[in-house]
């Protein structure tokens, strides 16, 4: 948590977070590890129970066609190749990081435990690697796999990151989420019984909801027993269910500055203790249909840092605890 400091004309400010307001992913990954870390993406062939229609079809309407793994390694290639691949082009910006090896693309954790031994355990050789990172939904994580990730978690630094995106069944029900909210929590209860940390995903700017359902979602996520959280701006990206509902007039694209002001009145509301592992996501250009602003990256970035010096504020100043 910040230390709060009295400047000379009583005013309040936070000791920054390695020269940020917000506990950003670096600073605690520089804390924990004394260096830059980064996470190398993979793909390690999974699918998701609401496209195979085990639960649901055609998966999340958002979700593109390699399931929000769009800058992950290849599935054409085994899991070592697409690390290598990816820890290489990382090093040449960062040539002395460690790294975390990121099972992103799809539904981590569906599948027979067999199956995820072996894929786990086959990146927990690389040199260099410090931890997992891995994106799962809540309704995949039977006792087995929760027992085996608990053991993982004593081993090495272990995230799980789940996606709830909003705790509006209306919402859900329309983007094809396939899971409740009492769902997510059951799985955020069971996993913290075990010590694991959770990474919570939340998306601003799905169809129908307005600023207050989208802050309605970041209060009761600040509420949860969750160690991190994700936010994302909906991206509409080409060959998604959710084109369909664009053009049916449901969903309204948020402007820059609408979302920069929900990101700071979010950050104010979370415990100073939570990291924030993003504020904002990509998109790839040649599938991207909108926001376009989105795709300047580091100017919606710095608005961002720029809005939480204006407002003289931080992480955590509106936080009433639990």
């Amino acid at each position: 948590m910040p230390i709060i400091e009295n400047t000379a004309d009583d005013a309040v400010r936070p000791a920054e977070w390695s020269g940020k307001r917000f506990h950003t992913w670096n600073h605690e990954m520089r804390r924990q590890f004394g260096t830059k870390v980064f996470k190398v993406m993979l793909d390690a062939g999974f699918t998701c129970p609401n496209r195979d229609g085990s639960i649901a079809a055609g998966g999340c309407t958002f979700c593109s066609a390699r399931g929000s793994g769009d800058f992950a390694g290849s599935r054409r290639q085994d899991l070592v190749t697409q690390f290598n691949t990816i820890r290489d082009r990382q090093h040449l910006k960062w040539p002395e990081a460690k790294y975390i090896g990121y099972f992103q693309a799809y539904t981590n954790t569906y599948a027979p435990l067999a199956t995820l031994k072996e894929y786990y355990e086959v990146i927990l050789e690389q040199p260099g690697l410090v931890g997992l990172s891995i994106a799962t939904r809540p309704d995949c994580l039977p006792d087995d796999v929760v027992d085996y990730l608990a053991e993982l978690n004593e081993r090495t630094y272990l995230w799980l990151e789940m996606g709830l995106q909003t705790v509006h069944e209306s919402t859900s029900t329309l983007i094809n989420r396939a899971h409740d909210t009492a769902c997510y929590v059951d799985a955020v209860e069971r996993l913290r019984a075990r010590g694991i940390r959770v990474c919570t995903h939340i998306i601003y700017g799905l169809p129908g909801e307005d600023e207050a359902m989208m802050m309605e979602t970041l209060r009761q996520t600040a509420a949860m027993d969750v160690q991190g959280i994700k936010i994302h701006l909906l991206h509409l990206m080409r060959k998604t269910p959710m084109v369909r509902q664009w053009r049916d007039g449901l969903l309204r694209f948020l402007e820059m500055d609408e979302y920069v002001k929900l990101i700071v009145d979010s950050l104010e509301l979370l415990p100073p203790e939570m990291i924030v592992h993003r504020l904002t996501g990509d998109a790839p250009r040649d599938l991207l249909i909108g926001p376009m602003w989105s795709l300047n990256k580091w100017e919606v970035l710095n608005a961002i840092d720029a809005e939480l010096v204006r407002r003289g504020s931080w992480q955590g100043k509106h936080w009433k605890g639990s």
